[in-house]
């Protein structure tokens, strides 16, 4: 009967991250706080404050006290934006607010949409969906990565403009790709040539300064759930005053026929449609409090560290993996994307090597086939695969040196001794 041999293996002790006030799990190497985000701790009890107050009388809550409140919200994110107030409608999220712009403008047979091909998929999903009801056309402006100026990004969008051009979605930051294009001149260009830009800026509340006046988009919308680390659920939708009234929620409620003198028409449409859970909304102020308060600096301070240990981390990996930076300094804020040689752009590779980081090095970390589906033509495949690191303030440094060295050693095929006679062949007779 054979013998059957057990190796018992030790398990070995995993690192372990002190993330407080964040919830996260301290044996997670969490650099992917651009996905969802991540809520400290405070600001959910916040969150639960405003709910308690909500269910401890519903009635008076929502008929009597929840508009002034929201008004008091708007205004301090409003400054926190660098816009005027009245310009600000909260939304879940900014795929929503993207949606939300898309349904109420009307497009006619032949018009042109267009977009960058660094877009995030369920924009650009939105964005086709929005063509397809028209009969209109999507446009995809074809920004080079590797990347070396900002002003390569702008080109590639007002080289694709036609006199059939009608509207533009833009990128604050782009989602897969991390880059943070010059929006301000680029929306000035496309007024210009008469073409209304909408721009998602998922990724720039609490990530990079914002100056929506300056950038002056008919319309702009961004998260509070990312990094401005509220709850999931909170992100505004601004308008500019000339466009603001082509806009309706994607619920009709009763601010449709509300004729109270005093509110704009904007507010009403968009601070009631329906019971709700406007916790989100109202703890935007407590996430902007208190997270800017971690840094001696404030949110100044505390976003250019960010970008300072996001940078660290990209070189880290790219010297790893011996490949150049693929976009400049100026072009980064609080996340990094780099090409991984050796891994094959498919979807599949990339799940299979993301679920490796985090099943055998506990690293979350996105791992992504570039373009995105909806940025590809018809039979078209990836081509090239991307991981995108995030920078937030729990992070450290040791986290992206660790993952430097797990991605090398999967990815990097290692030079293969030669053979003793190998060597001694290359190296001539030896002497005695």
């Amino acid at each position: 009967m054979p013998v059957r041999c057990v190796v018992y293996r030790r398990r070995v002790p995993r690192a372990t991250f002190d993330r407080t006030p964040w919830m996260l799990d301290p044996e997670v190497s969490f650099l992917n706080h651009g996905s969802f985000g991540a809520c400290p701790a405070p600001v959910l009890e916040a969150q639960r404050a405003w709910r308690d107050r909500l269910e401890s009388e519903p009635v008076r809550f929502l008929d009597g006290e929840l508009e002034p409140l929201l008004d008091a919200v708007r205004a301090e994110v409003a400054a926190f934006l660098h816009a005027e107030p009245d310009g600000i409608a909260f939304v879940p999220n900014a795929t929503a607010g993207v949606s939300t712009v898309l349904a109420s403008l009307r497009f006619s047979p032949g018009d042109e949409l267009l977009a960058g091909d660094h877009e995030y998929n369920a924009t650009l999903n939105a964005l086709r969906a929005a063509a397809e009801r028209d009969g209109a056309h999507v446009v995809l402006a074809h920004i080079p990565f590797p990347i070396h100026d900002p002003a390569q990004a702008a080109e590639a969008y007002l080289e694709a403009v036609t006199p059939r051009t009608r509207f533009a979605l833009v990128s604050h930051i782009t989602s897969p790709t991390a880059l943070l294009l010059p929006v301000a001149a680029l929306v000035r260009e496309l007024d210009r040539k008469g073409v209304d830009t909408l721009v998602d800026g998922a990724h720039a509340p609490g990530m990079v300064p914002v100056d929506l006046d300056g950038v002056g988009a008919a319309w702009w919308t961004g998260n509070g759930h990312k990094w401005l680390c509220a709850p999931k659920g909170a992100a505004v939708l601004h308008a500019r005053a000339d466009v603001r009234d082509r806009l309706r929620p994607l619920v009709v409620s009763h601010g449709f026929n509300d004729e109270r003198a005093g509110r704009s028409r904007y507010r009403k449409l968009f601070d009631w449609q329906g019971t709700t859970d406007f916790s989100p909304y109202l703890a935007l102020s407590a996430a902007i409090r208190f997270v800017g308060g971690l840094h001696p600096d404030g949110w100044p301070g505390l976003m250019a560290d960010n970008a300072a240990l996001a940078r660290h981390g990209r070189d880290l990996v790219c010297s790893a993996l011996g490949v150049p930076p693929p976009a400049p300094d100026s072009m980064l804020g609080a996340m990094a994307a780099i090409p991984l040689p050796g891994l094959s752009p498919t979807p599949e590779a990339a799940r299979r090597l993301h679920d490796t980081l985090f099943e055998e090095e506990r690293i979350e970390v996105p791992v992504l086939a570039f373009p995105v589906p909806a940025a590809l033509e018809p039979g078209a495949a990836p081509t090239s695969a991307l991981v995108r690191l995030s920078a937030q303030r729990y992070n450290r440094p040791e986290e992206y040196e660790a993952l430097a060295r797990a991605l090398a050693s999967r990815l990097l095929v290692p030079s293969r001794p030669r053979s003793l006679l190998g060597r001694l062949r290359r190296s001539g007779p030896v002497r005695g």
